[in-house]
């Protein structure tokens, strides 16, 4: 781009290679942005609450990933356009965040860029409506403080995160074995958590699948799940009162860094250094023996030699253990990872009370279980199920439903699901509307409209009729003053949503509302799309 002047002094831009460029400026631009985000919206419309259809997506080396997770089915899509590029960037941003609720968020954006592009028709200003709909968000989220409840819970009481966890499997494919799993994430969880600092990382909780059995032998194991066996066939399958030595080292004679070769010219040559290599495997193994270790887990590999002695020498060991998996051994087990022999003391060795190696179906898969560890704050999730989509998508329910025990933990706040925060916040902006004296009252009213399609489409998703069910909960609401009426998706027959049990997080449906309203912001704010022509 160049500046120049005219003969009267006006600046004016010349854009270089303006034929390769494609221009759209003003009300044009923004339409064709508002449509882009609208169609990325639209996909996701379908995959929303209890009843959601899922989306089946094949990347481009024929693998295929079968989800109604928002922020998987975003991420695997190959967006091309940049505002849809910003509708996955939103519903990413609220997976990191908050860890569920990723479709509603883009729902959400999708219906504020529908009715803000009816107002730009109307002939109002884009920049009005962006902040009619921040005043329209500020008093949603102050009134979902509002009508939030506080839940009370403690590691002898975890009903009630049960049940939280339960609304959110409850969308996903594993919904019939919703109890059972919500159940393994909250005492996953408590597990980890430190309840004095609100805090859980869940990096120690590590979540392994296997393919085989049915979703129902999924389990958790106070330990951690090894996908690997003891390196000698005729070495113990059980191991009780473990003392583990964890090594980064390899079980081989040292190799010198610089280029080097060896001349053997004799017999009596080979044999000595022969003899030097058995040595120094014996002193190795007699290291760990020394110290009192009754297992070696070791990083790398070591040869048939070092296997073979360390089986006539009775010390298990399992070899070709992963960094991640090495870490959260030591961090279960309280050992050390010790990277020279020459470093290894009794301190240094981690303990579990039984390790044993398990076997599965006919196919002689086996896994090592390290479980009864000293300090059991690191545990493992063990998925099981009939196929490999199957075992991926129970993962991402399951990190889900991790993610909302979390949030509870760090903040016990709650308001109703089933569209019914929804419905009473797009009542309460509703009402707000005529305070303000300006356009903004316009762009207000839009938002609260805006709200009402999330409850819409789950009405729609859950085959019934979307405008009456929601007119019909809506006035429930206004007539009872019961903001915890929503849609019955399930058929329960009732509407309330406190006999149903279908909670969602505070937080959770806060940063819904303002990472929506924030996006959707951005996108109005923009009125010149310049980009490269396709040849």
């Amino acid at each position: 781009m160049a500046l120049a002047f005219d003969e009267f002094g006006r600046p004016f831009i010349i854009i270089r290679e303006q034929e390769n460029k494609t221009r759209l400026r003003g009300l044009e631009a923004q339409k064709a942005n508002i449509s882009a985000g609208k169609a990325v919206a639209r996909i996701l419309r379908t995959s929303l609450g209890p009843k959601g259809m899922d989306k089946m997506l094949q990347s481009p080396d024929g693998d295929v990933t079968i989800t109604n997770d928002g922020a998987t089915i975003l991420e695997q899509m190959d967006v091309d356009n940049q505002i849809g590029k910003l509708m996955v960037e939103l519903s990413r941003s609220q997976d990191y965040e908050i860890g569920d609720g990723t479709t509603g968020v883009v729902v959400l954006a999708g219906a504020l860029l529908e009715q803000a592009e009816r107002l730009l028709e109307r002939g109002i200003h884009p920049i009005r409506v962006a902040e009619g709909f921040e005043m329209a968000s500020r008093i949603a989220v102050e009134h979902l403080e509002r009508i939030a409840h506080k839940f009370e819970f403690g590691l002898d009481n975890i009903e009630p995160l049960v049940q939280t966890c339960m609304t959110t499997l409850s969308s996903k494919i594993v919904n019939r074995c919703k109890r059972t799993l919500a159940e393994i994430a909250v005492k996953a969880v408590l597990a980890v958590a430190d309840l004095e600092r609100k805090d859980v990382n869940l990096d120690l909780i590590k979540v392994e699948g296997k393919v085989g059995g049915k979703l129902e032998d999924t389990e958790l194991i106070y330990g951690i799940l090894v996908d690997k066996d003891m390196s000698h066939p005729q070495m113990p399958k059980q191991i009780e009162d473990a003392k583990i030595a964890i090594l980064t080292c390899p079980f081989e004679p040292p190799k010198p860094k610089t280029k080097h070769k060896v001349d053997i010219d004799t017999v009596e040559k080979f044999q000595t250094l022969r003899q030097q290599e058995k040595k120094y495997f014996d002193d190795m193994v007699q290291k760990c023996k020394d110290v009192g270790a009754t297992l070696v887990i070791c990083q790398w590999g070591f040869d048939d030699e070092a296997n073979h002695l360390l089986m006539h020498r009775n010390l298990p060991a399992v070899r070709w253990v992963g960094g991640v998996e090495l870490e959260l051994i030591a961090i279960a087990t309280g050992g050390r990872i010790v990277p020279r022999f020459q470093e290894l003391t009794p301190e240094k060795l981690g303990k579990a009370g039984l390790v044993r190696e398990k076997s599965f179906g006919t196919t002689k898969d086996r896994m090592l279980y390290i479980e009864h560890c000293a300090n059991s704050r690191a545990v493992t999730i063990f998925i099981r199920g009939g196929n490999k989509m199957m075992i991926e998508e129970t993962k991402r329910s399951i990190h889900d439903a991790l993610c909302v025990a979390r949030n509870l933990i760090r903040n016990n706040s709650i308001v109703y699901g089933g569209g019914s925060a929804e419905i009473a916040c797009s009542i309460a902006v509703e009402a707000a509307a005529d305070r303000y004296p300006g356009v903004e009252q316009y762009a207000v009213r839009s938002f609260a409209d805006a709200l009402d399609s999330v409850p819409m489409a789950l009405a729609e998703n859950s085959g019934l009729q979307p405008i009456e069910t929601l007119s019909a909960v809506k006035s429930q609401q206004i007539k009872e003053k019961n903001t915890c009426c929503g849609i019955d998706c399930n058929d329960a027959g009732t509407n309330d949503m406190r006999e149903q049990n279908v909670f969602e997080t505070l937080i959770g449906k806060q940063q819904q509302i303002l990472l929506a309203t924030q996006v959707v912001k951005m996108i109005l704010k923009i009125d010149d799309v310049i980009s490269p022509s396709d040849y």
